[in-house]
């Protein structure tokens, strides 16, 4: 049975997907919970564990640059952000949520890689552990997240081809020659 508010997912075949992981330093224990969860998913959707890619930044404001970083290598299908964000007594926790969540977002709209938010912001340390292990581990939902945005991809942009903008192989300007890419949505 579903977790009331949770997603249901279809049955995902991931054998062929790419996904890498970026996760932060801080709350280093917290984090580790949500990979291991991702990782879990990962696996049952049949992504081979060669094809997983784990890197680690400082804290989670670096998530957005790095996940750009991995999004443009062309070596991943979807990129998971995972980090922690517990609320203090100062503004820091709003500034950096808006940051790295419009900055995640930014990515994946700029690249074409699908970005998952797999930041918990959470007001207490109670609700990072509610969310972070057992039954509740976000991470799992994350990694089912990453395959099938990979899997949405690859049917949109023709399988293993890489997008030239969106729209289409590039053409001589001044040319009367078609392009010979695959026209996306246009």
């Amino acid at each position: 049975m579903a977790v009331e508010g949770a997603v249901d997912f279809p049955t995902l075949d991931g054998s062929k997907a790419r996904i890498g992981i970026i996760k932060t330093r801080w709350n280093k224990e917290d984090v580790s919970n949500l990979v291991n969860g991702c990782k879990k998913a990962l696996k049952e959707t049949g992504v081979d564990d060669a094809n997983v890619f784990e890197t680690e930044v400082p804290g989670a404001f670096e998530l957005p640059y790095a996940a750009r970083l991995l999004a443009l290598s062309g070596t991943v299908d979807a990129v998971v952000c995972v980090g922690v964000l517990v609320k203090g007594d100062t503004m820091h926790f709003e500034y950096i949520s808006d940051a790295v969540s419009s900055g995640i977002m930014n990515v994946g709209l700029q690249t074409a890689v699908p970005c998952v938010f797999g930041v918990l912001t959470c007001n207490t340390e109670e609700q990072v552990k509610a969310r972070s292990t057992g039954k509740h581990n976000h991470g799992e939902s994350w990694g089912q997240t990453a395959v099938e945005m990979a899997l949405l991809r690859g049917e949109a942009l023709g399988g293993a081809q890489k997008p030239s903008m969106g729209f289409g192989a590039p053409v001589e300007v001044g040319s009367t020659a078609k392009s010979s890419g695959p026209k996306i949505g246009f």
